[in-house]
């Protein structure tokens, strides 16, 4: 028998984001390939690691979006994390913008998919799996490729772009 005889109150979207948005997080453009090799991609802040043995990892794509079937065909994506001195070039990610790409430095890496030439780290990945939950879909990726320069990452906190500035 349930002892508590009302349910908590829904949670309205907004009050959530307001409440994520306090945990600092890394930025990163993901990118695939259109149905004609076209490099397509998106900024992210819901990247995380899955499991070092296999080397897996996951972020979230909202179920809408219109990248996200690319996603699913391709099979394959780059995650490319993002440096802060690179934050008007990410924002060109997270912007409805017909070419992301455009003066923006890449090459094709597994599969063929986009790997940015100054991304601070990238990890090339196949997709293990991708499904739905909420307003997202959730891809899991098997890493197949990774690497890394020096530098200090675009961090998101509390809806805006920031940097960590020093280290405690």
């Amino acid at each position: 028998m349930n002892m508590h005889s009302a349910y908590p109150t829904p949670i309205e979207p907004r009050e959530l984001r307001d409440v994520l948005g306090n945990f600092a997080t890394g930025v990163a453009v993901i990118a695939t390939c259109g149905e004609e090799g076209q490099p397509l991609g998106l900024a992210v802040n819901s990247f995380a690691s899955v499991s070092l043995d296999p080397a897996e990892i996951l972020w979230s794509i909202v179920s809408n979006a219109p990248s996200r079937p690319a996603f699913e065909r391709h099979g394959a994506f780059a995650v490319n994390i993002m440096p802060e001195d690179l934050k008007e070039q990410t924002l060109r990610f997270a912007e409805p913008v017909e070419d992301k790409f455009e003066g923006v430095e890449w090459k094709r890496g597994w599969r063929e998919v986009p790997v940015l030439q100054e991304a601070l780290a990238t990890l090339e990945c196949d997709v293990k799996q991708m499904m739905p939950c909420g307003d997202h879909h959730i891809v899991v990726g098997s890493v197949r490729a990774i690497d890394r320069r020096d530098g200090n990452p675009l961090v998101f906190f509390r809806g805006q772009f920031t940097s960590l500035g020093s280290t405690l």
